[in-house]
């Protein structure tokens, strides 16, 4: 039986600020993430398997992407920790907020490749990470290709 390939789709709300940028997303803002996640394998093939037909359960898949992305970075501030940002971030910290210091530039395109590495790093090892697709905003999204890395 070939590969076959699954999806399933997560949103989240992230703000973010991208220190020493020339333009207006130097300020504090956020966005409503939509992240697709294409994972590829074949699909099981044991009759007696609970999970027969499927590449990965959609609530398996569900779990991880949660775990590592969804609750991490919903309603959550990335800065990069290697900013003055992170004065901004301690004080809001310090007030209870959700915030998240990386260790890149909090860009879709640097928020993709994090992304894809964390899970990577907990799916089964029969199936592997075919895609993402980050979508920050209706016209603009970074996407991330196992066969491109």
């Amino acid at each position: 039986m070939g590969n076959i390939r699954i999806t399933k789709q997560f949103t989240f709300e992230t703000g973010h600020a991208l220190y020493g940028y020339d333009g207006k997303c130097r300020n504090v803002h956020g966005h409503s993430y939509k992240l697709s996640v294409t994972v590829i394998g074949k699909p099981i093939t044991d009759t007696s398997h609970v999970k027969l037909g499927m590449v990965i359960d959609f609530g398996d898949l569900k779990t991880i992407v949660k775990e590592e992305i969804v609750n991490p970075f919903d309603h959550a501030t990335v800065f990069n920790k290697n900013t003055p940002h992170v004065e901004l971030a301690k004080e809001l910290m310090d007030r209870g907020h959700k915030v998240i210091l990386a260790d890149y530039q909090p860009t879709s395109e640097n928020m993709v490749i994090d992304f894809a590495s964390k899970i990577t790093a907990r799916l089964p090892k029969n199936i592997k990470l075919h895609s993402l697709r980050l979508r920050e905003t209706e016209t603009a999204f970074a996407e991330w290709y196992a066969t491109d890395n």
